[in-house]
Formats: C-alpha cells, structure tokens, sequence
C-alpha cells in the first residue's frame, strides 16, 4: 500500500513550473476540444480515481457546455473528494457528483455508462501492467460507442506509453492523440470504435498499489527509497 499523502501530493499541481502543473494544462486543453466538438444535448463523463477534479472541474470553470455536463467524480479519499465537491459547488455546477468510494469498483458508475468521456487520469502509473491492461478491457464498458477516453502515465522507464497504445487498439480504441514523448509525462487520447460492453457490477478493474510501491519493487536493492522519491513526482 502506498504512503503517499496524497493530498498534500496534490499541492505540486499549484506549482506552476512542476510536471503536475505542465500535464494538467495538457489534459485540460484536450478535454476543453472534446467538450466543444461534442453535439448538442447532454454529456456525461465519469473521472476514475478523481482527486480534487482539477481536470474536469478546471475547463468547466467557463466552458459554454458546462450546463449540458453531467459528471461523476469517484475518489477514496474523502478529504480529496470534499474538495472537489466544494469546487464544484463554488462553480454552480450541479450536474456534477463527487462519489467517494474505491474508483476500481464497477458499481460506482452504474447509472453513468456508456459515457461521452471517460477520465483515467493518474491511474496506469500506480497500478501494475497486468492491471493497466485489464483495466483497459473494463473500459469497454464505461465508453459508448465513439466515446472518448483521457488518460496518463510517467515515460520514466520503462515506458509502457507505446503498450498501452497497443493495448487499447487490441480492444477497439482508436488513437485521436498522444503527447511527445519528450515531455515527460504521456497523456493521451483515444477513441472507442466498437458497442459498449454491458457494466458487470461487482467487480474490481484494479488495484491501486501507488508509484513509489512500485519504484521499489522494481529497484535494485539499495536504490529503493532515491527511485520512490524520483518518481513519485507526477503520480502517473
């Protein structure tokens, strides 16, 4: 289990010259397109693993769609989760439900999927490959046909970027786009090509282990605690 306090983790994001920061504004950007080029009518999106929200909530700050938004926010943590439900609030917002609970739980989007948008932001860098790939079959079910999924992972090595590419068009995705690999962090987007899977409640799509878990698996021994701090730093 990770010892990451994940809300002070979530300070980084106010720096504006961190990798966190850089990557936010990435991802907000994408989903400020998705948004703008949907048809009109009603949108839905659920965020896996939400955090404080600061990629949704960020763009429907003052997007002209956010009357048409109706979201899910799912996170653990129940200080992270008051906070993105306080943002919310604060925004007038009130299409959007913040849900806490365990984001890898199947039951917790029953009601919202298939959605319009699908967001897997700091996931795949804090779950194993095996879960990332398994994870990846379970977003069968959350995406509607020519639904869009975001997410993120670390391009530390080694880079699982081109896998998961890979992973996602075994099972139907198309890639819309993928950040330079030289940036530091991947975001990418793709977009389901094929029918939704029907949503099999009561299972588990992942197990959220944490990157500096991780780091220190994989290290040799004697280097664990400098690779769990180097990459603990933009939380996948």
């Amino acid at each position: 289990m990770s010892g990451v306090d994940w809300q002070a983790w979530h300070e980084e994001y106010d720096d504006p010259g961190s990798d966190l920061a850089r990557r936010l504004l990435v991802v907000q950007e994408q989903i400020h397109q998705i948004l703008s080029a949907l048809p009109p009518g009603p949108i839905t999106v659920v965020s896996v693993c939400a955090g404080e929200g600061r990629d949704l909530l960020g763009v429907l700050r003052d997007h002209p769609r956010r009357r048409d938004v109706r979201a899910r926010l799912v996170e653990l943590d129940d200080r992270i989760a008051a906070a993105a439900r306080d943002t919310a609030t604060r925004l007038g917002l009130t299409g959007v439900e913040v849900i806490v609970g365990d984001a890898a739980l199947t039951e917790h989007y029953d009601g919202m999927v298939p959605a319009d948008l699908v967001l897997m932001c700091g996931v795949f860098g804090n779950i194993t490959d095996e879960d990332i790939a398994r994870t990846i079959d379970y977003a069968r079910q959350l995406c509607r046909r020519d639904g869009l999924l975001v997410w993120t992972r670390h391009r530390n090595p080694p880079d699982l970027v081109p896998q998961i590419c890979q992973w996602l068009a075994q099972v139907g995705f198309e890639q819309q786009w993928l950040s330079e690999p030289g940036v530091g962090y991947g975001v990418g987007v793709h977009r389901y090509r094929s029918e939704p899977r029907p949503l099999a409640r009561g299972e588990r799509m992942f197990t959220f282990i944490g990157r500096d878990v991780l780091a220190a698996e994989r290290a040799p021994r004697g280097l664990e605690e400098v690779t769990a701090h180097e990459q603990t730093a933009d939380g996948g």
